[in-house]
């Protein structure tokens, strides 16, 4: 469980409008390339415990001048006591709700100093908080996570405590309003005994927090956010003396607090197979298989690990390979393990086709199973997963914040920050009897089957209140132990936070500019940080170039891309991937599609050819055609059954008419029809006239040299010529604003919230005025601390969030308000936005003071927005799509503090029209429609999940 993102984009909300970066898979060498020296597979660190327990982690990096702070108490809902579930992540709520000496949302003072990444969760063993901040804005973070450890309980009072119970309600029903939303509760309801820590999920039950009282979440915070059972890590740019003042300056005189009882491990292991059955509105009947294993820490988990990614871990995995290409019963399937502190979870999941017996499926299932535990893995699927394994470890040493979770994880669940180097030397050590005779004993008998079945009606309410709980001796914290003692502090906490007065520049790499032997330009950034290589091949094509043709048709071609080449097929492609350490993605958004790789630099040429071979020979062949058809086809169902999938599906027409290039659901997978009627020649003739040499960009950034990168992309691309057909075309017309609102709804019957999206148009994102616009829009939805989240978050605790967002577009942008608010709050919420959008354009424009905090925060933020080499990719592939100068970031800051108050006000006119607004709004008509009649916003139309009309009585 989690805070939401202090900003919120379409990406946010599982919609990709654009393609800059390729996705980070798991990849790895092969066993021809020299694996990376071993001191590059190490997090260096030096542990000191305070006199008050606390335990602190440092690590040393240097590379931008940001720390990364981590804040690890070992308490979660496993910890729970009986009737009392939930706690753990209420708490988690209330800590950022203010201190002591810090009244008001935790958040603002990070703002101000320009954090990234900053967050808290939950779990079943532990509660986390983190932040990456300026290096300058150390003591700042240090004072307000301390502030709240020590000096947290006179700041919650009955008003806090009813405002976050109602937001982790809402955080709750917007889960469960999901397809598939309900699963994991019933899942360790049913596999895990009553008296089990892990009976329960982390949320809780409505009952229970509903119950909580004010004396039962304080004798919660004394028993287990004590000194002696948290662990601080500082990661990044800081040293180990300075790093060990500060924290005993801020948290030396914290009390250690009540000695906590540790739990014994109890995997809880089935001997017979048990089945279950639940009802839910989704678009198709989906099978969850689990098995309790060993907890972390334990050799068979890691073993198991490779056996679930033989199983069902992708393309190349047994179950993906029987259950998907050859029996075609699947639209997908995978296996993996979900690790605990006492147990842990071996889980497989399967997507049933239509018209498919579940049955086969699961017959199918039992016979790979079988002859995996007959054999084991094969040498070369082994050989390929611990490469995989390498090339995600050489990944992760990028981020500071990446390397401080790993730290804590292994100190708070092992006592030994290294215990990651444990399982990685398990895994590269495996051998097929290891994984062999681990599996016979775990996943061989066992096991538990849900099988969740699509119903038209409402789902079954089967909400269970009051389930037992931890397994703690008792409800009442122990008295405080002797063995620690405090450090007086010198700390004046009267005077607030620590103001932060200097702040470091951002330090952006170079850009350089070549031209490969045909033409094609490249673009790069060089960046040393790890050994990889970022490349993104940018289209000019899009979603809008669907235009007069098939909806749909850029974003399946761009699938297909890697489903199969002249000489290789899709598993072989995968399998090379596996072997090269590899990711490789392919995708677009509204103007653009891209093909990227990111690729290790040992292993940089054969990538480079698999990439140019991919982007050069894609087959479509009937068979890979059909098969992605069919889970497209599933997927489009999929979003049809997600309250924003609908909205964002039906939005967009609504907004920009019949016709437009961007009148398309947002997700660019098209219509049923579109998608069915798709032919190899369709998807021929789309690639000849956009994925050509005359309309890319090739744009690198990583562990290489201008030279170096030329040529090696002369080697696969110098000789990659246009073909003879005409290289397409597009525009993007003009559109008028609405005359008139109007308001869409569409029945989910059984809706546990109701997703409110209204939306508008922006003018595109390469206007002149374009920082004014993103400034409006921050201060007025889209961080944190906005007007529309803390109204019907912080205030109403109607939602778990409320936001407004708009990604970037050649032309007209969408600009939409977004908020999922309980059932019974419908009416009410979509009139405090129509207010809140009133107010900003009429008799409350955005102060001085929120539109400082944006700009403050936005240049603060710089140095820690650029640390890994996907970030630097993502700003090359902005600044070439949208034709800003090479040295738009570096100049970012003077641009920022130069908007005027007043030009960020016009913004908010220049685009929000509340007169124009299209509301679509999704949720149980029968317990919402009047209500949003009886607002009088405008023409109410009821529609289905297509945007068609729906007769009413």
């Amino acid at each position: 469980m989690s805070r939401l993102p202090l900003r919120l984009t379409a990406l946010a909300l599982g919609v990709a409008f654009a393609v800059g970066t390729p996705a980070t898979l798991l990849a790895s060498p092969t066993a021809a390339t020299a694996a990376p020296a071993k001191a590059a597979l190490d997090i260096p660190y030096q542990r000191f415990v305070l006199p008050n327990g606390l335990t602190v982690l440092v690590h040393e990096d240097h590379k931008a001048p940001v720390v990364a702070v981590a804040v690890w108490y070992h308490v979660g809902s496993k910890d729970e006591p009986a009737r009392k579930t939930g706690f753990a992540h209420l708490f988690e709520h209330l800590m950022f709700n203010g201190s002591e000496n810090h009244p008001g949302e935790f958040f603002e003072p990070f703002e101000q100093a320009g954090a990234t990444g900053q967050n808290g969760t939950t779990w079943l063993d532990r509660t986390n908080y983190y932040e990456t901040v300026p290096t300058t804005a150390l003591d700042m973070a240090l004072w307000m996570e301390s502030d709240r450890m020590g000096h947290l309980l006179g700041a919650i009072d009955q008003k806090t405590l009813d405002e976050q119970r109602g937001v982790v309600q809402n955080e709750k029903r917007q889960g469960e309003n999901e397809p598939y939303g309900r699963v994991d509760e019933r899942m360790l309801l049913q596999t895990f005994p009553a008296n089990h820590p892990y009976h329960h999920d982390t949320i809780g039950s409505m009952a229970d927090l509903d119950a909580a009282s004010l004396e039962d979440v304080k004798t919660w915070f004394r028993g287990y956010y004590g000194a002696a059972n948290t662990v601080l890590v500082m990661s990044g740019d800081i040293d180990v003396a300075t790093a060990k003042a500060k924290a005993l300056k801020y948290f030396g005189d914290i009390p250690a607090g009540a000695p906590v009882a540790r739990q014994a491990k109890w995997v809880a292991a089935r001997t017979t197979s048990t089945r279950d059955q639940m009802d839910d509105r989704v678009a198709q009947t989906r099978i969850y298989r689990e098995w309790n294993i060993p907890g972390r820490g334990e050799r068979d988990l890691t073993l198991l690990d490779l056996a679930a990614d033989v199983l069902g871990g992708g393309k190349t995995s047994r179950l993906y390979q029987r259950l998907v290409y050859k029996d075609h019963l699947v639209d997908d399937v995978s296996v993996g393990i979900t690790p605990f502190e006492l147990a842990s979870q071996f889980e497989l999941q399967a997507d049933v086709k239509q018209g498919v017996d579940p049955k086969k499926v699961e017959a199918a299932i039992a016979d790979e199973w079988a002859k995996f535990l007959a054999t084991g893995p094969t040498k070369e699927e082994l050989m390929r997963l611990q490469a995989a394994n390498r090339a995600a470890v050489v990944r992760g040493m990028e981020r500071v914040a990446t390397k401080a979770s790993q730290l804590a994880e292994g100190q708070v669940y092992l006592g030994n920050p290294d215990a990651w180097k444990q399982s990685f030397d398990w895994n590269q050590k495996a051998t097929i009897a290891d994984v062999l005779k681990a599996s016979k004993s775990w996943i061989a008998r066992g096991d538990y089957t849900l099988t969740v079945v699509p119903t038209t009606g409402a789902p079954k309410e089967e909400t269970v209140a009051g389930l037992p709980a931890g397994m703690r001796p008792a409800d009442i914290p122990g008295k405080p132990t002797t063995a620690f003692t405090t450090t007086p502090s010198d700390v004046d906490r009267k005077k607030g936070v620590p103001a932060v007065e200097t702040f470091p520049d951002l330090t952006f790499p170079n850009v350089q500019r070549g031209h490969l032997k045909n033409g094609i330009e490249v673009v790069l950034a060089e960046r040393h940080s790890v050994p990889v290589v970022n490349v993104s091949l940018q289209f000019d094509a899009g979603y809008a170039s669907d235009v007069g043709g098939k909806l749909g048709t850029a974003a399946f071609t761009a699938a297909m891309l890697d489903e199969g080449t002249a000489k290789l097929d899709s598993v072989e492609i995968a399998k090379q991937r596996e072997r090269l350490g590899m990711g490789l993605s392919s995708g677009c958004g509204l103007d653009s599609c891209a093909v990227g790789a990111n690729m290790l630099s040992d292993s940089l040429t054969p990538s480079l050819d698999l990439l140019a071979d991919v982007v050069r020979n894609s087959a479509f062949r009937s068979a890979d055609i059909e098969r992605v058809r069919a889970q497209w086809l599933a997927g489009i169902a999929q979003e049809k059954t997600q309250p924003t999938g609908i909205a964002l599906r039906t939005l967009p027409p609504l907004l920009y008419g019949e016709g437009h290039p961007y009148a398309i659901p947002f997700s660019g997978t098209g219509t049923e029809a579109s998608i069915k009627s798709l032919s190899a020649a369709d998807m021929t003739a789309w690639r000849s006239a956009w994925l050509r040499p005359d309309n890319v960009r090739i744009i690198v950034a990583g562990d290489t040299t201008l030279p170096q990168i030329t040529e090696q992309l002369d080697k696969v691309f110098a000789d990659w010529t246009p073909p003879s057909v005409a290289k397409g075309t597009k525009s993007v017309p003009q559109v008028a604003a609405q005359a008139k609102p109007r308001v869409f709804l569409i029945d989910k019957p059984g809706a546990q919230q109701s997703l409110i999206l209204a939306g508008l148009l922006a003018p595109p994102t390469t206007v002149a005025n374009n920082l004014p616009i993103q400034t409006m829009n921050s201060a007025f939805g889209g961080t944190f601390t906005s007007r529309l989240n803390m109204n019907l978050r912080e205030d109403k605790h109607w939602a778990y969030g409320a936001y407004s967002f708009m990604d970037d577009a050649l032309g007209q942008r969408p600009y939409m308000l977004y908020a999922p608010v309980q059932t019974d709050k419908t009416k009410e919420s979509a009139a405090e936005i129509l207010r809140e959008v009133r107010d900003v354009v009429g008799p409350r424009p955005l102060s001085a003071a929120e539109i400082t905090k944006i700009k403050v925060n936005d240049v603060r933020s710089l140095p820690g927005s650029y640390e890994t080499i996907g970030a630097v990719l993502g700003a090359l592939s902005d600044n070439v799509l949208y034709g800003r100068p090479d040295d738009y970031v570096a100049t970012l800051r003077e641009r920022i503090e130069a908007q005027k108050d007043a030009d960020v006000q016009a913004a908010a006119t220049q685009i929000i029209h509340p007169d124009a607004l299209t509301w679509v709004i999704v949720g149980d008509l029968s317990k919402i429609e009047a209500g949003v009649r009886s607002l009088n916003f405008g023409h109410v139309q009821v529609v289905d999940a297509d945007g068609k009309p729906v007769a009413t009585k």
